[in-house]
């Protein structure tokens, strides 16, 4: 491993990677790795880093959720084992970290959820009662939503864990439609939910690339990569999270776009048993992008959002 680059100047040393040891955040991490040493003609090398959401295997409410697949990466940013970190940008907390800066957003992935279900089962085609694998209470909400008959069935592990277990401990999983193809299993996909269907965790397909705080040089190498359309959704999106003030593991989806030069944000909070949904739509400048979800935050709010937050599902 090479030494650590310089905090003032980014120099031709390897850029080491941060990131979390899973096949797909290997995959996520090299991306970007690829696209930095494309930019900058530096070579790259990723540092696994284990998280307390690797070792401890209960359900991500109950240990806490909200950056438990991050904090021990940030940490070795923070204290120089890494010059960058990697991460699936709905799993940062909303909270800032002075430590750290976020350098860039990658061009984002389709941010869509999809179903991988056995016998090629669609949404409308899955049997009454069948069992469907979610660890996000956002997908298992919004699937009640859709089908109330359906039995969504905690569960955990990389991707492929979760496919092995279709057909057997359940008729179905739903997984992003990002992290498939990242790891080339679009394959096992036997239906794509529409954004508007089904609302995806804010951020999810978007990358995050940190940076420590004062790393000017490493900062603006990093730079070259950033996409600004994918920023400021992600952006609109996670701001909305914020005024919830809901974690990672919270009932709420959102979308956000750039279209015609404007930046449109469908909001969703959705109560835990899908008995009830609260929708709003904003729209407004992408330099505003935080500014629209935090005012989508709020009209949630007023609407009674906290409330249908605190819902709890009915036993199945």
């Amino acid at each position: 491993m090479t030494g650590s680059v310089a905090a003032d100047d980014p120099g031709d040393g390897t850029v080491r990677i941060g990131t979390r040891g899973s096949a797909l955040a290997l995959a996520q991490s090299g991306m970007v790795g690829e696209a930095i040493a494309a930019a900058t003609g530096r070579p790259y090398e990723l540092v696994r880093i284990r998280t307390a959401g690797d070792v401890d295997r209960a359900p991500l409410a109950q240990i806490g959720g909200t950056g438990v697949f991050v904090t021990a990466v940030r940490e070795a940013l923070a204290d120089g084992r890494v010059d960058v970190a990697v991460h699936s940008f709905k799993d940062l907390p909303t909270a800032p970290d002075a430590r750290i800066v976020l350098a860039a957003v990658p061009l984002r992935a389709d941010p869509a959820d999809v179903l991988c279900a056995a016998g090629s089962w669609t949404v409308d085609s899955l049997p009454a009662d069948a069992r469907i694998g979610t660890g996000s209470p956002r997908r298992a909400a919004q699937l009640r939503r859709l089908r109330p008959d359906l039995r969504p069935v905690e569960i955990r592990g990389n991707v492929d864990t979760r496919l092995r277990a279709v057909g057997g401990r359940v008729d179905g999983v739903i997984l992003a439609h990002a992290g498939l193809s990242r790891l080339g299993r679009l394959g096992a996909v036997t239906y794509a939910f529409g954004v508007e269907e089904m609302l995806p965790a804010p951020a999810q397909g978007a990358l995050a690339v940190e940076c420590r705080a004062g790393d000017d040089g490493m900062i603006a190498a990093i730079a070259a990569i950033d996409h600004a359309p994918s920023r400021q959704t992600a952006a609109a999106e996670r701001a909305l999270l914020a005024g919830l003030e809901a974690g990672c593991a919270a009932p709420v989806g959102a979308f956000a776009a750039v279209v015609d030069g404007l930046l449109r944000l469908h909001a969703r909070v959705i109560a835990a048993d899908g008995s009830h949904a609260l929708d709003h739509r904003a729209e407004g400048s992408p330099d505003e992008a935080a500014r629209i979800g935090a005012a989508a935050a709020a009209a949630l709010l007023a609407d009674g959002a906290a409330a249908l937050m605190g819902r709890v599902p009915e036993p199945s």
